[in-house]
């Protein structure tokens, strides 16, 4: 059984940061690749950032791109979100998610099977 558990939402002012942490169970979590996704109210649960399974590549939404750092530590089994001069717009829940599937892009939530229960981000303007 995969559990992912996130932690280190909040409230904070405009400009400020926040990093949000994933934990996983389970001794094959350096295997996969990881994605953090968010979810505001009422739209739909978008793409954030990509990691690959040991860390070489990333990648990220335009609309984090240049704000948002994902990195991984796969000996903790735990992959990092660290957000900087964050936005009112970047108000949501944010899920992590291990991949599974490889038939799609990697901003498909459909390719994931496995999600975190979600952390809170607000952002206050």
């Amino acid at each position: 059984q995969v559990q992912l558990v996130e932690s280190g939402g909040g409230l904070v002012q405009a400009g400020g940061s926040l990093r949000l942490s994933c934990a996983a169970s389970g001794r094959t979590f350096g295997n996969y690749p990881m994605g953090w996704f968010r979810q505001a109210p009422g739209k739909e649960r978008e793409f954030v950032a990509y990691i690959s399974w040991n860390g070489g590549s990333t990648y990220y939404a335009d609309s984090v791109k240049g704000r948002f750092t994902l990195s991984r530590d796969n000996a903790k089994n735990t992959v990092y979100l660290q957000m900087n001069s964050l936005k009112p717009e970047d108000t949501a829940v944010y899920y992590c998610a291990r991949r599974t599937g490889y038939s799609g892009a990697y901003y498909y939530t459909t390719e994931y099977r496995y999600w975190g229960q979600g952390t809170q981000v607000t952002v206050s303007s």
